[in-house]
C-alpha cells in the first residue's frame, strides 16, 4: 500500500514537473519571438539611418564644395585670348590674300573670283568692318595710264564683291598704278607680283 501510494506521488510530482517546464519553455519561446522582431526592426532602422546620414554628408559634401573661381577666371582670359588669337590670324590672311591679273588687263582670273568669294564670307561674318580695294600696276606704261588701270582692277574686285552680296558702303578704293611695287625688277616675274589689287580692313 506504502509502495503505491508513493508511486502515486512519484508520477504526480513528474506531471507537475513536465507541465511546469513545458509552459516555460513556451513562455520562453513568446519571448524570444517578441524579441527578435524587435531587434531586426531596431537594426533595419539603425541600417537606414546610418546611410541616410552617408547620403546627407555626400550631398552636403558636394553642394558645399566651392567653386575654384581663380581657376575659372583663367580658364576664361584663355578662351578670350584663343579667340582673339584667331581672329587676328583671319584679318591677317583676308589681307595677304592678293588678286592677281594679266598684263594690261582688268579682268578677273578665276583664281581671283575663289579669293574674292573667300573675302565676301569673312565680311559676312564680320560686319563691322569695311574694306579698303587697292589696284597696282607694273612699270610699264605711263603713270596716268597705270593710274586708270590700277583703278580699273581695283573697281574689278568692288564690283564682284557687291555682285557676292556685300554693301557698296563698306568698300573703298584707290589706284597706287606703278607707285606702290611688291617687286623690284624688270623681269616677268617682278611684274607678275605687282599687278594686283591688295585689301585693307578698316573699322
Amino acid at each position: 500500500m506504502k509502495k503505491s501510494k508513493l508511486l502515486f506521488v512519484a508520477l504526480a510530482f513528474g506531471c507537475v514537473t513536465l507541465l511546469l517546464t513545458a509552459s516555460c519553455a513556451k513562455k520562453q519561446v513568446r519571448m524570444e519571438e517578441s524579441i527578435q522582431p524587435a531587434t531586426v526592426a531596431a537594426e533595419e532602422e539603425t541600417a537606414t539611418q546610418a546611410e541616410s546620414e552617408a547620403a546627407t554628408q555626400g550631398s552636403e559634401g558636394y553642394d558645399s564644395e566651392e567653386p575654384d573661381l581663380d581657376t575659372y577666371a583663367r580658364d576664361r582670359e584663355f578662351e578670350q585670348e584663343e579667340r582673339e588669337r584667331l581672329f587676328e590670324a583671319a584679318m591677317r590672311e583676308f589681307e595677304s590674300e592678293k588678286v592677281y591679273f594679266d598684263y594690261d588687263k582688268a579682268e578677273l582670273r578665276t583664281e581671283a573670283r575663289t579669293a574674292l568669294r573667300n573675302k565676301a564670307t569673312w565680311l559676312e561674318e564680320n560686319p563691322q568692318y569695311s574694306v579698303r580695294i587697292e589696284g597696282h600696276c607694273d612699270e610699264r606704261g605711263t603713270n596716268e595710264y597705270n593710274l586708270a588701270l590700277g583703278e580699273r582692277r581695283a573697281n574689278a574686285a568692288k564690283d564682284f564683291l557687291i555682285a557676292l552680296g556685300i554693301s557698296a558702303d563698306r568698300l573703298m578704293i584707290i589706284s597706287y598704278g606703278e607707285e606702290k611695287p611688291a617687286a623690284y625688277g624688270s623681269t616677268e616675274d617682278a611684274w607678275a607680283q605687282n599687278r594686283r589689287d591688295e585689301f585693307r580692313l578698316l573699322k
